[in-house]
């Protein structure tokens, strides 16, 4: 029988219950979500009392910062309930979750209640992080053993893009193979299937690798600031490096899982590894936990003049210091270097004591996952995935591995005495050097019982840049690639700084537009990138210096020649189809709005924020809100009020939280835009998407003549606004400039009445607009402040 999943009910509604009840609200899911009745109001009749619990902790979810729903108005699924008056209603679910305190006894009672309720078939699972899956089987039926298993989410569930499966014995492999599937498409989560073990996979290994570092610090005499300058970006962490993450995550937290797997795995090599440092322990003892006490490794102060600083834990004397600056030979040639497996080969060989720190963590961390298989898993791409997924790690260890050089590092680690699994060796003198290979535009795994490369399965109908650069690239420069997709598709590839659209980027986009148009080969293109973030915008430094050397018509011309690509994405003759995520900012968002379709990833935050460095959106962004401001009038509307949201929009440089939200902001079109929540997914999809415009017949459309503008009807309620907002001193003088300009542009220009205008007309103003504002000392003052420190410098 087909599974659906329509309804899911969460028990338990704390800090991961509640979070992942919005997750599932995130991909239209009705949700039931119930926790337990207060103890002042078990004999009280009063609906709202006995349900305090859950609706105060979606409460405090729903205002929690980053925000765990795509958009407020999803709340609306969520239904909250008591286990007492409202467990029956467990019986229209399709899955039920447990995510109740971590406590065996009391995880099988709720099992009992929900047995009780259930409808046969249903998915049953647990959130456990630490309790063995099997061992909450217990008096359980043979229908809810064989469709129950584990699911740990991490925290928190809406951004940690890891959800690890667990079966038991029991297990019905159809409905593991479901929620792997289940996982990645609908919920985008990187699924990964686990073996019945403490901690799993994740946490086993990045536990490990966190304690392993605690003793490194202690024996290399490292201080806080230093290791998170070692163990942040530069070599593909996350910016909370180690210990701001341990700050982040609560020491008690890591300390709980590391004595867990110290306590329940007597027979692993590194048990005692897991012992938790001198330090560690006097910080637990004095309740220096982290973000949750104020203070753990690093603490908020005032200096003598009432700043606000962070102060770092000397980890030697146990006493607050201000923040140390780490400097080391290694970090400092490395700088220039933007390819990570290049940049952590040159980290592992380095000869200082950064060197020597990267050669100690990174041999720890390889000789430890080599052991870990077949305990935790029968294959290394697991592992792999779980740290990538649920540490933010760029390369997993055997992916970090191959990039150091697997006989190197062997070599390396021989030298302290000790060796990895004896299948690695094996693996070389079969022939294998790597423990990956790219072949066929397909990413292989060896694979350690038939000592062959295997496709990852998965993987299969994905379109991973990565592994088709090499043979599928028809077009670079420095700043993009043409990537042919397979099926008459090429894809727009960026690779310049935080993919800032320059004059390479722009040059990319036409030559792919140049080639899909004369040639029968092509029938579409696709804007996609495997980067950190789709484009941070245009690129404001070029803008900068030419407007410094008041070289106006150099800058005219490049504003406009930006112009003319994002029009020729609208009306060329092939379909064109963006899929931005991450950052979707200043022209990165009017390249999305010039596309025929946007496949927006749901972790997508889109805006045009020209605003804020004293500019207006100058690509195409500002006449694009012009033109929806008149396809989205109906007879009767009031033109001023939606006039007024979309100034706003732009004047507040208002950027989305969600791919959702884009839409409710205005930068994407409902019924044409689509959003996808795998990320994975997300350049199969939109492929598929040109292909079938190109297969419906795309017919180029002609320029816009129709745009009706309100000219100085509207020009007028903009002033007036701005005045309004300077004499309240909630404006500058230079705001209300930029607030003028931008209001001159949305009205259509100082016409006497109401008149349609093109799209050229319109384009025109806006460059217009957009030099007088770039000759303005303070707007250049801005840019000159986001160059020089990535904030914006209000006058």
């Amino acid at each position: 029988m087909k599974r659906n999943i329509r309804k899911v009910a969460v028990i338990g509604s704390g800090v991961m219950g509640s979070r992942i009840a919005c997750h599932f609200a995130n991909v239209g899911l009705d949700v039931l979500l119930l926790d337990i009745v207060p103890g002042d109001a078990k004999e009280s009749t009063d609906k709202k009392a006995r349900n305090k619990i859950v609706n105060d902790a979606l409460k405090f979810a729903l205002k929690s910062n980053p925000s765990p729903i795509y958009s407020k108005s999803y709340a609306s699924r969520i239904e909250t309930g008591n286990l007492d008056d409202d467990l029956s209603k467990i019986s229209d679910a399709d899955w039920v979750i447990e995510v109740v305190i971590e406590r065996l006894d009391i995880k099988q009672q709720v099992f009992t209640n929900i047995e009780k309720h259930r409808k046969p078939g249903s998915l049953i699972t647990s959130n456990t992080s630490g309790i063995p899956i099997h061992m909450m089987l217990e008096g359980r039926s043979e229908d809810f053993q064989k469709n129950f298993f584990g699911t740990h989410f991490f925290n928190p569930p809406r951004y940690l893009k890891l959800l690890e499966i667990i079966p038991t014995p029991k297990t019905d492999p159809k409905a593991v193979e479901f929620m792997m599937d289940y996982g990645t498409r609908i919920l985008g989560k990187t699924t990964v299937l686990c073996k019945d073990t403490p901690a799993f996979i994740a946490n086993r290994v990045g536990v490990f690798s966190i304690q392993a570092l605690f003793h490194t610090v202690e024996e290399m005499g490292l201080t806080v600031g230093e290791v998170d300058k070692l163990t942040g970006p530069v070599m593909g962490r996350p910016k909370s490096a180690t210990f701001r993450t341990c700050d982040v995550v609560g020491l008690d937290t890591l300390v709980h899982v590391a004595n867990g797997v110290k306590d329940n795995c007597p027979n692993d090599e590194k048990k005692d590894v897991f012992a938790i440092p001198g330090y560690v322990t006097k910080m637990v003892e004095n309740g220096w936990l982290g973000s949750k006490s104020k203070q753990g490794f690093y603490k908020k102060a005032k200096d003598e003049n009432g700043k606000k600083t962070i102060l770092e834990l000397n980890l030697e004397t146990l006493e607050y210091q201000p923040k140390t600056k780490a400097k080391f030979p290694t970090l400092e040639m490395t700088k220039a270097i933007d390819d990570l497996k290049t940049r952590t080969k040159m980290l592992y060989n380095g000869m200082d004591r950064a060197g020597e720190f990267y050669r100690k963590s990174f041999n720890g961390v390889f000789n430890y996952v080599s052991n870990r298989i077949p305990e935790i898993t029968d294959e290394i791409y697991k592992i792999d995935d779980a740290m990538r997924a649920g540490f933010g790690w760029e390369l997993g260890p055997f992916e970090t591995w191959d990039a150091v050089g697997v006989k190197a590092a062997i070599a390396k680690i021989e030298e302290t005495g000790e060796k990895p699994a004896q299948w690695v060796y094996d693996m070389l003198d079969s022939g294998a050097e790597s423990f990956y290979k790219v072949e066929g535009g397909a990413k292989k795994y060896y694979d350690i019982d038939s000592k062959t490369y295997k496709v990852i399965p998965g993987t299969e109908n994905l379109i991973v840049l990565d592994n088709l650069r090499e043979t599928n690239t028809v077009w670079k420069n420095s700043e993009a690639s043409l990537i042919d997709l397979g099926d008459g598709i090429l894809n727009v590839e960026f690779h310049s700084k935080m993919n800032t659209i320059g004059g390479g980027v722009i040059e990319g986009l036409n030559k792919a537009i140049d080639l899909a148009e004369t040639d029968d080969k092509w029938r579409g293109v696709v804007i996609a990138n495997e980067g950190a973030q789709f484009s941070a915008g245009a690129n404001v430094g070029m803008i900068f210096m030419m407007a410094i050397e008041e070289d106006w018509d150099e800058l005219n011309f490049a504003i406009k020649k930006f112009q003319d690509t994002m029009m020729r994405l609208r009306y060329s003759s092939i379909p064109v189809v963006a899929a931005p995520h991450g950052l979707a900012l200043g022209g990165g968002c009017e390249m999305c709005m010039h596309a025929d379709k946007v496949v927006i990833n749901s972790e997508t935050y889109m805006g045009l924020v020209e605003f804020g460095v004293g500019l207006i959106p100058g690509g195409g962004g500002t006449k694009e809100f012009v033109v929806r401001l008149n396809d989205s009038f109906k007879e009767g509307d009031i033109r001023t009020n939606e006039l007024r949201n979309k100034f706003l929009t732009i004047g507040q440089a208002k950027v989305s939280t969600s791919g959702q939200e884009a839409f409710e902001l205005g930068y994407l079109r409902e019924g044409i835009d689509e959003v996808i929540v795998s990320r994975e997914h997300q350049i199969a999809y939109a492929k598929q998407q040109a292909i079938l415009m190109a297969e419906k017949g795309y017919v180029q459309k002609p320029q816009r003549t129709d745009i009706e503008v309100m000219g100085k009807e509207g020009i007028g309620i903009v002033y007036v606004g701005a005045h309004s907002m300077v004499s309240g001193n909630y404006m500058s003088t230079h705001d209300q400039l930029i607030s003028e300009k931008l209001g001159t542009v949305l009205c259509g220009g100082e016409l006497s009445a109401r008149t349609k205008v093109s799209e050229r007309y319109l384009l025109d103003l806006e460059r217009k607009k957009f030099l007088e504002l770039c000759k303005q000392p303070l707007t250049l003052a801005r840019i000159e402040s986001i160059l020089k420190t990535g904030k914006v410098l209000r006058n």
